[in-house]
């Protein structure tokens, strides 16, 4: 487990890379935090330390957006916040994109989670009281 602590929005892009190296070679990575935490801006952090030069936003509608990379791989940015159930994940074919050897950024993944492969990275976002996020991976 490591810990990570951003001060501000722009420290996201500092730390990005050592949490990217924290991750390792897992590229299926829950997000946990409440609403408003900053999930969607740390993906878009890590999203722009891989390289990518898409347009990152929240796919809370579309449930799933596709980022191109500079050497033409995908990453996938799930939101599953407005899936009612599991069944709605195996319709749309998310256990593809988790075994597709792709970085899947996965917010709010707990109806998913048996779909989940073993070998996945954990991340939690704490909002502290003086404002700072404190990131922790697993």
């Amino acid at each position: 487990m490591k810990t990570f602590v951003a001060q501000t929005v722009a420290d996201l892009s500092n730390i990005a890379p050592d949490i990217l190296r924290a991750i390792g070679n897992n590229r299926v990575v829950t997000f946990d935090a409440p609403m408003g935490a900053g999930k969607t801006t740390l993906i878009k952090a890590l999203c722009e330390a891989i390289g990518t030069n898409s347009i990152v936003n929240s796919p809370t509608f579309a449930i799933v957006n596709d980022y191109e990379t500079n050497n033409q791989q995908s990453i996938f940015h799930f939101d599953m916040y407005r899936l009612k159930d599991i069944v709605e994940a195996v319709d749309m074919g998310c256990e593809d994109y988790f075994y597709s050897g792709n970085y899947c950024f996965i917010e709010w993944p707990e109806i998913i989670e048996p779909l989940l492969p073993q070998q996945i990275s954990k991340i939690s976002i704490t909002v502290c009281p003086s404002g700072s996020r404190e990131i922790t991976v697993e």
